[in-house]
C-alpha cells in the first residue's frame, strides 16, 4: 500500500533515532520514496551518512542547504511529499510545532507542509506527562495532527514508564491511513481469521495448518482504509494494528460465539479462518499416557458450520464473503458453496498455499469467476478487498 508513495521522514534528536533508521528501512521495502531530514540534534546521535546510505538520497539538516533560499527549496521539499512522519519527536520539538516556531529546517517545512503529518513522540515518562507537553499535544492534536504512541516500557535512562518511540511496524500501521484515500469509512467490518484448536486431552489438539496471515492483512488493509474492523483471530494469528479489535479466540464454537455477536448488522463478514470441521466428542481432561494404551478409538463431531450460520441470521450482514481452501475442481466446488452457503462471493485457494507466504486463487460470484494470480499475501489482501470494493457497489 505504500508503493510509490512519497514519505519525508523528520528526525529529533533522542536517543531513539536508531530506530527510526529501522523505520526507514521498513518504508523503503514496503516500495515507499524516502527522504530524511534531521534536526542538529539528531545529528549528534546518528550521522545523516547512515539515512543517505538506507534512502540513497540526500539528507538535508539546514534551512539554506536547500540549493539556495531563493528558490524556497524547504517549500519544494514539503510540496514534495504525500506524508510526513516525525521519528522521534521530542518534547522541544512538539513545543515549537505548537507555538508555530519555525527556526530550522524541520519546523520551517512542517510550517508550509499541506501533507498528513504524523508525530511519534519519545521522552522521559516524566517529560512526556508534564502539563506543558500534554497541553502541546492536545493543541496539535486538534489541528488533525496524528500520533503514534509513545509505548510504556523500559526507556533508555533504565527508568520505567510511558515515554519509548513505537514500533516501526506500529508506526507503519498509523501512517496508512494518512496516505489512502478512506473509502470504507462508516463501514463495519467483522473478519475472522488462523486455524481453531479443538483440545482432545490438557495437552494435545485437533487443528490445521493455517497461520491466519491472510485474515491479518485483510483486517490491516481495510482498516487502513477506513472500515471499523473487528477480527476474530484464532491461535497464531499474528499481531494486529491497534486501529483493529481483535477478539481472540481457540476452538471452533469460541469462533462461532464471536462471529455471530460481532457480524449482527455489520457491513461486511469475511470468513477467512480455517475451522477445524470436527472436535473430539469427548474431552479428557488429563494427560492421557501413551504407556497406559496401546490402541484408541477415537469419536468425533461435527463442528458448527460459521459462515452458513452467520449467512442465515435474521440481522444478516449485507454483504458475507468465504474463504474455500481445496484440493481439485477449485471453482466447482466453490459454486456448490456459494449457493449452499448462501453467500455473496467465494475466494478459492488451493489447501497448497496454507501455511506459506503467498497465495492466489479465484475470485467467485454468482455471474463471475476471475483468476487472482499468485502474490504475496499482503499483496492478495489487497487485491481481495478491491474485489470486496466493487461487490459492494
Amino acid at each position: 500500500m505504500l508503493a510509490g508513495k512519497r514519505i519525508l521522514v523528520g528526525i529529533g534528536g533522542g536517543i531513539a533515532v536508531y530506530r527510526t533508521a529501522e523505520l526507514v528501512r521498513l518504508l523503503i521495502k514496503q516500495g515507499a520514496e524516502v527522504r530524511c531530514v534531521m534536526t542538529r540534534s539528531a545529528c549528534k546521535f546518528v550521522t545523516p551518512l547512515t539515512f543517505e546510505a538506507l534512502t540513497g538520497e540526500e539528507v538535508h539538516t539546514e534551512l539554506f542547504d536547500l540549493t539556495g533560499e531563493k528558490t524556497m527549496g524547504h517549500i519544494q521539499l514539503a510540496r514534495w511529499a504525500n506524508a510526513i512522519v516525525i521519528a522521534p519527536a521530542t518534547a522541544n520539538l512538539m513545543t515549537k510545532l505548537a507555538y508555530g516556531i519555525a527556526d530550522d529546517l524541520l519546523t520551517t517545512i512542517i510550517q508550509v507542509a499541506e501533507a498528513p503529518l504524523l508525530i511519534a513522540p519519545a521522552m522521559n515518562h516524566s517529560m512526556w506527562s508534564s502539563s506543558a507537553t500534554q497541553e502541546n499535544v492536545k493543541t496539535l492534536r486538534s489541528r488533525g495532527i496524528r500520533f503514534s504512541g509513545p509505548e510504556s516500557g523500559e526507556l533508555a535512562c533504565g527508568e520505567e514508564g510511558t515515554g519509548r518511540l513505537s514500533e516501526p511496524e506500529t508506526i507503519l500501521d498509523r501512517l496508512l491511513p494518512l496516505l489512502n484515500e478512506q473509502l470504507l469509512t462508516g463501514q463495519r467490518w467483522v473478519i475472522n481469521a488462523g486455524p481453531t484448536w479443538e483440545s482432545w486431552d490438557t495437552v494435545r489438539i485437533l487443528s490445521n495448518r493455517a497461520t491466519g496471515t491472510l485474515g491479518s492483512y485483510l483486517a490491516k488493509t481495510a482498516s487502513a482504509y477506513g472500515a471499523e474492523v473487528t477480527l476474530i483471530a484464532g491461535p497464531g494469528t499474528p499481531e494486529s494494528p491497534d486501529s483493529v479489535r481483535r477478539i481472540d479466540v481457540e476452538s471452533a464454537n469460541e469462533m462461532m460465539t464471536a462471529c455471530e455477536a460481532c457480524a449482527k448488522g455489520s457491513d461486511l463478514f469475511i470468513a477467512a479462518a480455517a475451522v477445524s470441521d470436527f472436535r473430539f466428542s469427548k474431552l479428557i481432561t488429563e494427560k492421557l499416557k501413551r504407556g497406559d494404551i496401546e490402541q484408541l478409538q477415537i469419536e468425533l463431531t461435527a463442528n458448527p458450520d460459521i459462515v452458513a450460520s452467520v449467512s442465515a441470521m435474521a440481522e444478516r450482514p449485507r454483504h458475507v464473503v468465504a474463504f474455500a481452501a481445496e484440493s481439485s475442481d477449485h471453482i466447482e466446488h466453490a459454486r456448490k458453496k456459494l449457493e449452499h452457503k448462501n453467500v455473496d462471493a467465494i475466494f478459492a485457494n488451493d489447501v497448497s498455499n496454507m501455511g506459506r507466504n503467498s497465495g492466489g486463487g479465484w475470485w467467485i460470484t454468482a455471474d463471475q469467476n476471475e483468476q487472482i494470480e499468485t502474490a504475496p499475501k499482503e499483496k492478495l489482501a489487497e487485491k481481495i478487498i478491491g474485489k470486496i470494493m466493487e461487490l459492494q457497489k
